[in-house]
């Protein structure tokens, strides 16, 4: 276990970071504003403390941040830890993914500070699980096959119910169930209607990373039933099997069931699942789903091997 010493950010690449008190690392990404966050393998950089503190020690003054790097700790020989292996400050967990990189040609940082050492001693990661961390947050190894936490947020799609003219039934219901499975509630709201508003709110949960997404109501065929179109908005993959799943499930009740249009696909590392707005079906549709989620979760987020039975 270390303690991170700085964090810094860039918003062009090329440059020398610059330390803040604090970041929003989001999942898939980086950290929230700095110049090398994207869908790639590199989103984030580690650097140890004694290593700058050694590089000092030649005469050099350099900063934090000089090295291109976004986070500095003590405690650690980054460059030992192999590929794979996963840190985590607060809520937001990495995993190491490169040991050292190139320098390109005309390294500005080269340039600027007359060495960089962070092809010898850092490490690059990509971010499993979003979250605030601020300096002198505690950094730790992630003990050998602990799996990220099981959590879940709820949506629910309600004009009536956003404005207080409708008690939510629905959102409890699927709290309840989620609970009783194992799985932490980390939020759960009830918004308009709004396309962009349950976008963003999906994006939202997605970028913290947690894992299942849950959404109830507007899957029907009213004209403010667009709970589907926000999802595959939003959706990088779909995962069809689901909804059709509990469509043929509620095919045995109601032959009406085929009219539901729900969507299920992933974003990022979170699963996102509509559900119908009656609680009576969402008992239905997720008690029949709900214990098989669990084991896509794990594969999406690289804690499970792939479904295949033998």
């Amino acid at each position: 276990m270390g303690k991170i010493q700085a964090l810094c950010v860039s918003e062009k690449k090329g440059t020398l970071k610059v330390p803040v008190d604090s970041v929003l690392f989001q999942t898939e990404w980086g950290i929230e504003g700095d110049a090398h966050a994207g869908k790639w393998h590199r989103q984030v950089s580690f650097l140890g403390l004694k290593e700058i503190e050694d590089f000092r020690k030649l005469g050099v003054d350099v900063k934090f941040g000089s090295f291109g790097e976004n986070v500095v700790a003590e405690g650690f020989r980054f460059k030992e830890l192999p590929v794979g292996t996963r840190l985590r400050a607060g809520e937001a967990w990495f995993e190491i993914t490169q040991i050292g990189k190139e320098c390109h040609k005309g390294c500005a940082i080269r340039q600027q500070v007359g060495d960089c050492i962070m092809p010898r001693e850092g490490v690059f990661a990509r971010v499993l699980r979003g979250g605030p961390v601020k300096v002198g947050d505690e950094l730790e190894l992630v003990p050998a096959g602990e799996k990220l936490p099981l959590d879940a947020a709820i949506i629910t799609a309600s004009d009536k119910g956003s404005r207080g003219e409708r008690v939510d039934k629905s959102g409890p219901k699927v709290k309840e169930m989620l609970e009783a499975a194992g799985y932490r509630v980390a939020d759960m709201t009830i918004l308009p209607d709004d396309q962009a508003a349950l976008e963003g709110k999906m994006q939202e949960y997605a970028a913290r990373g947690i894992g299942l997404i849950v959404t109830t109501g507007g899957t029907g065929f009213s004209p403010r039933d667009i709970t589907p179109e926000a999802t595959l908005a939003v959706c990088e993959r779909l995962a069809p099997g689901i909804p059709e799943a509990m469509r043929a499930l509620s095919m045995q009740v109601t032959h009406r069931a085929m009219l539901s249009r729900a969507q299920a696909g992933i974003c990022r590392r979170s699963l996102i699942v509509n559900l119908p707005g009656s609680a009576k079906a969402v008992e239905e549709c997720l008690g029949f789903i709900l214990p098989e989620l669990q084991h896509g979760i794990e594969i999406l987020r690289g804690d499970a091997g792939e479904c295949g039975r033998k």
